[in-house]
């Protein structure tokens, strides 16, 4: 058994882990393009990452909008999203991106918030725009959490 990240409970950290394995072999073959295939392990897993760190932008924003837009049409279409969102999560969050998340959730909350700002004065709703929380206002908990939306603000 190799030590380090196992393909099939992590794959991001095991690319990244291969990646780093692969650079520090000392290969006298001038044929094998070790470092650039390195970087594509690597990428893969970066692929991975961004997808993830993409579908959390995408529940954050149609969150917002749930929870913010007074529009009653696409709100089911708001749900369908955030639920396929949490499905290609539920296939690729493993413990390492969860933790990547984690740490950078704020900033995919801005992003997010951004995005449903955005939709928002599209939509002609400039006060649910700038209702907007500066602070995310869920977990990543409630973002995977099956079948959880967030409440309209009280007030």
């Amino acid at each position: 058994m190799p030590d380090g990240p196992r393909y099939d409970d992590d794959f991001y950290a095991w690319t990244q882990h291969q990646a780093e394995v692969l650079r520090s072999l000392h290969v006298t073959d001038n044929r094998f393009d070790r470092e650039h295939v390195a970087e594509e392990i690597e990428d893969l897993g970066k692929s991975e990452r961004d997808a993830v760190r993409s579908q959390i932008r995408r529940i954050i924003e149609h969150f917002l909008k749930l929870t913010y837009s007074a529009a009653e049409q696409p709100r089911f279409e708001w749900m369908q999203s955030i639920d396929e969102a949490r499905e290609t999560l539920s296939d690729k969050l493993t413990a390492t991106l969860r933790r990547d998340v984690e740490a950078s959730l704020e900033r995919l909350y801005a992003d997010g918030r951004r995005r449903a700002a955005r939709g928002l004065l599209g939509q002609g709703e400039p006060d649910a725009a700038a209702a907007l929380p500066k602070r995310c206002p869920c977990t990543l908990h409630e973002i995977c959490q099956e079948d959880w939306y967030p409440a309209p603000p009280k007030g």
